[in-house]
């Protein structure tokens, strides 16, 4: 599905043009043409995208988008793909989303260091696998909708600088209940145990 999308809207992007899903949800842009876009995009697999290297820790932060549109005032938005398949209505208020939010505030940042000129709003563009349709045959169906994410970098520079000092650090850090990959690790440890 990202694929597709992609594919979508380069084709928009070399002729400067908006998306008719664009037009329906009344986003006023259109996809960035930048020279740099399709190694931020990561588009040759070199897993770095768009970075910068944050001088006081000396760590180089990247990341790598789906999607950057462009507004009449010269602001980049910074654009997201994701799929799913539900038959609930789609926000961004479910608790594993507020992860979606950080990842578009993490880029929204990278830019802003880049010295673009970043708007706060950030969009998502969800790919809804149609469900309970009479007959497959052999194709799916989806549903697309863009949902606004008003963006808030400001926890960033500040964990970048916990991420420094962890890595600084002679201790390891404790286990935290919240994190999936510690509750793996102890899953792991009582099955070894038995």
């Amino acid at each position: 599905v990202d694929h597709l999308l992609k594919n979508e809207f380069d084709l928009l992007r070399k002729k400067g043009q908006r998306n008719l899903l664009m037009k329906e949800f009344d986003v006023n842009a259109i996809p960035f043409n930048h020279p740099d876009f399709y190694k931020w995009r990561d588009d040759e697999n070199h897993f770095i995208g768009a970075s910068i290297v944050h001088k006081p820790t000396n760590l180089e932060i990247c990341g790598i988008i789906d999607d950057i549109w462009i507004n009449p005032k010269g602001e980049i938005h910074i654009v997201d793909y994701k799929s799913t398949s539900t038959a609930k209505e789609i926000t961004l208020e479910d608790e594993y989303k507020s992860n979606y939010k950080k990842q578009v505030e993490w880029y929204q940042w990278i830019f802003r260091k880049k010295q673009f000129k970043v708007s706060n709003t950030a969009y998502f563009v969800f790919a809804n696998g149609l469900k309970g349709e009479r007959v497959f045959d052999g194709k799916l169906e989806f549903k697309l909708k863009i949902i606004p994410h008003e963006g808030d970098d400001s926890w960033v520079e500040k964990t970048i600088y916990k991420i420094k000092n962890c890595l600084d650090s002679e201790t390891i850090p404790s286990s935290n209940e919240n994190c999936i990959f510690c509750s793996y690790r102890k899953l792991i440890k009582n099955y070894e145990k038995t």
